[in-house]
């Protein structure tokens, strides 16, 4: 086994015990329109589970009976050290805050979902089943110069449904770090996934999804998720509540 492939699984399982994934909502304009949703006055974050990362061949993301389930692809941000109280203005600590990237899938169950945002319900279960976070492998911080301007796409069976660049971000890392750092501490190892651009929409069993990242126009082959979807043999289906 070679040092690097060790390390890669080290990073993974590293990954997989982060203590808590953030993510931003709301933080592209066209997705805030395709959604009907309220642009947000500032950064608006929720939690997703660390029980739901999908790390790289560890099979499919199950699709829970009764879940009109959608994909949304989102830039990663793997914190490398502990922020608290950041300020909004100290870029330089924002950046140095931030250990490597990966790629990511912040796969919804949008009929639960839109019922919690109806009923003014929380979204945990809308967001935090198991594989409803599919991951690339770790992307090193030296080959994303700038976050604020890279590519991120996503296709469903070949076919291009996300594609636009992190510069449409309606509000960057340094802000997005301070907002959540003044609520609640992010640690080591902790994820913060940073919204997602228009084109969202579902996938059923059967259907394969592909996402990754380009910089300067060039793929990051780190930056790579490929994963299928299948339908969950659990006895639980989704039911309004």
């Amino acid at each position: 086994m070679s040092l690097l492939f060790r390390r890669s699984i080290s990073s993974m399982a590293s990954l997989k015990k982060a203590s808590k994934v953030v993510c931003i909502g709301r933080n592209y304009a066209d997705h805030i329109t395709e959604l009907s949703s309220a642009r947000p006055k500032q950064p608006f974050f929720f939690l997703k589970p660390a029980s739901s990362i999908l790390a790289p061949g560890e099979g499919p993301v199950i699709r829970p009976k009764g879940v009109d389930l959608h994909y949304e692809v989102e830039l990663a941000l793997i914190i490398g050290k502990q922020v608290k109280d950041l300020e909004a203005d100290d870029e330089k600590g924002a950046m140095d805050a931030i250990e490597s990237y990966a790629m990511s899938i912040d796969m919804t169950a949008r009929n639960a979902q839109n019922e919690a945002k109806k009923k003014g319900l929380p979204w945990s279960i809308s967001k935090g089943f198991d594989t409803f976070l599919p991951v690339s492998q770790i992307i090193p911080k030296s080959a994303i110069p700038d976050p604020h301007n890279v590519e991120i796409y996503l296709t469903v069976n070949d076919k291009i449904r996300q594609n636009d660049s992190t510069n449409l971000m309606l509000f960057q890392i340094p802000r997005m770090l301070s907002d959540i750092s003044k609520v609640m501490t992010l640690e080591k190892g902790d994820i913060v996934i940073t919204g997602t651009p228009k084109g969202v929409g579902s996938v059923v069993p059967g259907d394969i999804m592909r996402a990754g990242i380009k910089v300067g126009g060039e793929e990051i082959e780190e930056g790579k998720i490929e994963v299928g979807v299948e339908e969950s043999t659990s006895t639980y289906q989704f039911a309004e509540t």
